[in-house]
């Protein structure tokens, strides 16, 4: 057999196994892969390297504005390379409805925006305002298409569905295999505390993770998995900042649950008391849920570890640290003012594999999984998230010695600072191909915006999750069958 590329001497690592091979690539696609292979029009000595998944970044906010009108810095370009250098192939960004919009028009905007990509991406959409035509209508065009997820609020005025709001729209889900992403905190509970605070003068960033408190964050993953199970639909909880939060999602999910969640970077790796930090820094962790302390990281830790979370994914939600982002509204303002988020999408991978790998709290089969395999079964990405024939070659090379600072340069995004600055990390991607084209080689950038792709993606994968059996729609209770 002729080969395009052959990656070869390298260890092969995916979710289920290591071992020491080649792998040849014809037309973007993963031909072979065995102990040796020959050939190859060019071939990549992966000699003492591992060879990996590319990453799947499936939490991300690109080109996208927040319900307040804040755009994130990064567009596709700027967001698919800083994706790219930080180990991944392909992307799950959001496309976010507003109120009044329709779906339609926000898929076209999105469309145009994403075709700057330097890597392969499809869209979870973000749902605030499900109209009669929204529900019957636009949303099954999507999934027609290939746009198999989206995200609903639990808190936010401007976003927030409410109950009756979120039972209609899982039962859309259901019916045409669709998974439902939350953000799942408590509104009321959350402006309370807002009340609060601003009541007593306490407005200073650091109060941020205050007004926003664990209990806000538990109470609504108890309620919107409730809701699922009410509706017998499929649910992921995004971000879950709290070991409470995980604790629940472990329960429900050894019961059956048609449950996914993740948690991400920041909140195995920062504290509260980033919040606190000398004048107006503490702005840059503004994020929501907010982080909380050592003994959450360590539970969250826990959970990685013991298979809670599907994903470990970096919400990156890039506003820049001057007045066209965080301080749009002025430098001198409440924290409920300043905008909410924190980049991170090129430190994602190479935080989980030094803190994770490296650091002895996963393995690296356990990293495959968490950085590329579970969001391509999750999300049905089909062709994505495994080293196999007939797959994409869509692979990211490592090289698990080199060690690196973190700094905001070598983030290659549009923002003016990491979170994750000064830390020291091992392990780093040397190369990242999308369908058998190195992205990313030699620290530089190989290829022109739009060589990325839409992914039509298939409905969630539900083996081995049956769901809850509610009595009311259960035939042999004789009542509310029905329904279903």
């Amino acid at each position: 057999m002729e080969f395009d590329t052959v990656i070869h001497d390298g260890t092969i690592v995916t979710a289920g196994e290591i071992y020491r091979g080649d792998v040849g690539i014809t037309d973007g696609r993963i031909a072979a892969v065995a102990e040796r292979l020959p050939g190859g029009a060019r071939r990549i000595d992966a000699g003492g390297r591992l060879v990996m998944p590319g990453g799947i970044e499936a939490h991300a906010h690109i080109a996208q504005e927040s319900s307040s009108g804040v755009m994130s810095a990064d567009d596709y370009r700027t967001g698919s390379i800083s994706a790219a250098f930080g180990g991944n192939s392909s992307f799950v960004p959001f496309a976010a409805q507003h109120r009044g919009q329709s779906i339609d028009d926000v898929i076209a905007t999105y469309d145009s925006r994403a075709a700057s990509s330097v890597i392969d991406y499809s869209y979870h959409l973000i749902v605030s305002d499900p109209t009669e035509d929204v529900l019957t209508d636009q949303l099954p065009r999507a999934f027609a298409r290939g746009i198999t997820s989206f995200k609903v609020f639990m808190t936010y005025d401007l976003m927030n569905l409410g109950d009756g709001g979120m039972l209609d729209i899982l039962t859309v889900a259901r019916e045409h295999g669709a998974v439902t992403m939350v953000h799942a905190e408590n509104n009321d509970m959350v402006k309370w505390m807002n009340r609060r605070m601003a009541d007593k003068g306490l407005t200073a960033p650091r109060y941020h993770a205050v007004s926003r408190p664990e209990l806000a964050e538990e109470e609504a993953i108890n309620r919107a998995i409730q809701l699922a199970k009410l509706a017998d639909a499929p649910l992921f909880i995004v971000h879950v900042s709290t070991a409470g939060g995980a604790a629940i999602v472990q329960r429900e999910k050894l019961a059956g649950a048609k449950l996914y969640a993740e948690t991400c970077p920041q909140y195995l790796a920062l504290t509260r008391a980033d919040l606190d930090r000398p004048g107006m820094e503490g702005a840059k962790y503004i994020c929501s849920p907010p982080l909380r302390d050592v003994q959450t990281q360590e539970a969250l830790w826990h959970h990685v570890a013991t298979g809670t979370f599907e994903s470990v994914s970096s919400d990156h939600a890039p506003y820049r640290f001057d007045e066209t982002g965080k301080f749009l509204n002025g430098t001198d303002v409440p924290y409920p003012k300043i905008a909410n988020g924190m980049p991170g999408i090129a430190a994602r991978l190479p935080y989980l594999f030094s803190e994770g790998v490296v650091g002895g709290r996963i393995t690296m089969e356990q990293f495959v999984a968490l950085s590329s395999t579970n969001a391509a079964r999750t999300f049905g990405i089909e062709k994505k998230g495994r080293i196999a024939p007939g797959m994409d070659a869509d692979i990211a090379i490592w090289n698990p010695e080199t060690r690196r600072t973190v700094t905001a340069a070598d983030q290659h995004d549009n923002m003016d600072y990491t979170p994750f600055e000064g830390m020291e990390l091992q392990g780093v991607p040397e190369t990242v191909m999308t369908r058998g084209t190195p992205v990313v080689e030699g620290g530089a950038l190989k290829v022109e915006p739009g060589n990325g792709r839409f992914v039509a993606r298939a409905p969630a994968d539900l083996r081995g999750r049956p769901g809850a059996a509610v009595k009311e729609f259960d035939p042999a209770h004789n009542f509310g069958s029905d329904l279903r």
